[in-house]
């Protein structure tokens, strides 16, 4: 005969069922209790959702303003004759001519935007400022200044200058500038038909008028020597496009 305690062993009596209790099956989530006692999501259910209420990182509002554009790009600036006291001095050369020249003709140098670009420089003028200055008295002022320059320094040192004129809409952000007026810029004063026409001269000076800026500017002012620029057929990356050549010599050459 088995005794109770060994009976109870071998079959134990189950005890009450809690009604509170929740069962789940064995490998689903868990859902997870919150401090209020609420059943919340699982925590995997918030992976890879993006919150609404964060902000936009690639929101943009443009800060758009109507500026005159100038390109200025040293000739030959790399050449392997050059070397890094050259480049330095011609830098330095550069930045004193074009200053001097702004001043000179009435355009405030230290209001105007600038960029470096090492063998050259981005320079932005407010629209408040005459667009005919820039035609006018600029080019004979920049080159007499250029001259001077080169008067005092090496054949290494010397200084031919291209400039491209334009004028367009800029946007502004915390890195800079940028705008499609900005590219159209840049890709005349990289033009071939600049190049060639610069090199194929004596001239200190080669500016590209964009077709704009000569149709608006240029061709209005008696002061500009509208004459004196040739049409040129721009092709230069993506850029396909009519502008205006103008060589200037040192004085001493007219």
């Amino acid at each position: 005969m088995v005794s109770t305690a060994n009976w109870k062993g071998l079959n134990p009596v189950p005890k009450p069922r809690d009604p509170n209790r929740r069962v789940h099956q064995k490998g689903l989530p868990q859902p997870s209790r919150s401090t209020n006692g609420q059943s919340t999501k699982p925590a995997t259910a918030q992976r890879g959702k993006r919150r609404t209420d964060a902000a936009d990182p690639d929101a943009i509002t443009l800060t758009t303003v109507h500026r005159t554009i100038i390109a200025a790009d040293i000739e030959g600036f790399g050449r392997h004759s050059r070397n890094n006291t050259n480049q330095v001095r011609i830098r330095h050369g550069m930045y004193r001519a074009m200053q001097q020249a702004f001043e000179a003709v009435g355009i405030p140098w230290h209001s105007c935007r600038r960029e470096d670009r090492g063998d050259g420089v981005l320079v932005l003028a407010s629209a408040e400022v005459s667009k005919a200055l820039f035609v006018d008295d600029l080019p004979i002022v920049l080159v007499d200044e250029l001259t001077r320059h080169n008067k005092s320094h090496p054949p290494a040192e010397r200084i031919r200058l291209k400039l491209a004129l334009h004028a367009g809409e800029v946007n502004y952000d915390q890195h800079g500038v940028t705008g499609s007026s900005i590219t159209h810029t840049f890709r005349l004063v990289d033009a071939d038909v600049l190049k060639s026409a610069l090199t194929e001269s004596s001239a200190v000076l080669a500016i590209i008028s964009s077709a704009w800026f000569f149709e608006e500017v240029v061709r209005h002012s008696e002061g500009s020597c509208s004459r004196s620029y040739r049409q040129a057929e721009v092709a230069n990356k993506e850029t396909t496009a009519r502008a205006w050549i103008r060589l200037v010599r040192s004085p001493r050459r007219v």
